[in-house]
């Protein structure tokens, strides 16, 4: 029989919690591209680097439970941003690094989050573009649950203000990579001649 490589000890963070607002107030992650939810194809890369994956949704949640281990929402209905994504994130996490991405990325591949991975330790990792951070495509370490707490509590809504009081290290990737391309308008949906620019299965619970 073949053998099969067990999953890495790290939890997965897919961010499908937000307003939606460039798409009209669409819940982002179930909106179709070429023919699926763009959370479909985010969960199937990530799905053999873990034993916990964590998906944070705020609307939709029977939908968005086909594609995760477990689900988190923010603790507060005003749509925060993906800083209280992560915070939900990091309290629920099983193991030590959590690997975060953003749930309109669905071009992503393993080769980079082998690199993001590759790096985990005792710092954060984030995504570099250009020389720009990407907060959103990072491994956090657990332990820092603490010091985003801290923060938290004293108003940082930030995710990279606050990944870089720790001295993040740096994944760095081409200007324009196209594996971290963000298909979050209309427009972008459109842009692709294969893109499916309806949701067909799913109402947005939002506005």
């Amino acid at each position: 029989m073949p053998i099969v490589a067990a999953p890495r000890t790290c939890s997965v963070l897919l961010l499908a919690g937000g307003r939606g607002q460039r798409m009209g107030g669409r819940d982002k992650g179930l909106v179709h591209w070429r023919g699926r939810p763009l959370i479909a194809w985010l969960h199937d890369l990530v799905r053999p680097l873990t034993d916990d994956l964590i998906v944070s949704c705020n609307r939709n949640l029977a939908a968005y439970a086909d594609y995760a281990d477990r689900l988190v929402s923010d603790d507060n209905d005003d749509f925060p941003g993906p800083l209280a994504g992560i915070r939900a994130g990091l309290h629920a996490a099983r193991h030590a690094q959590l690997l975060v991405l953003p749930c309109d990325a669905p071009k992503l591949d393993t080769p980079l989050l082998d690199g993001l991975l590759a790096l985990a330790g005792t710092r954060p990792v984030m995504v570099t573009q250009g020389g720009h951070w990407e907060p959103l495509f990072a491994v956090i370490p657990r332990n820092l649950l603490a010091s985003l707490e801290q923060a938290w509590q004293a108003g940082q809504r930030s995710p990279q203000r606050w990944l870089r009081d720790h001295q993040p290290l740096a994944l760095a990737c081409e200007p324009g990579d196209p594996r971290l391309a963000n298909i979050n308008t209309p427009q972008l949906l459109e842009q692709d001649g294969r893109a499916d620019s309806g949701n067909r299965t799913h109402k947005s619970g939002g506005t």
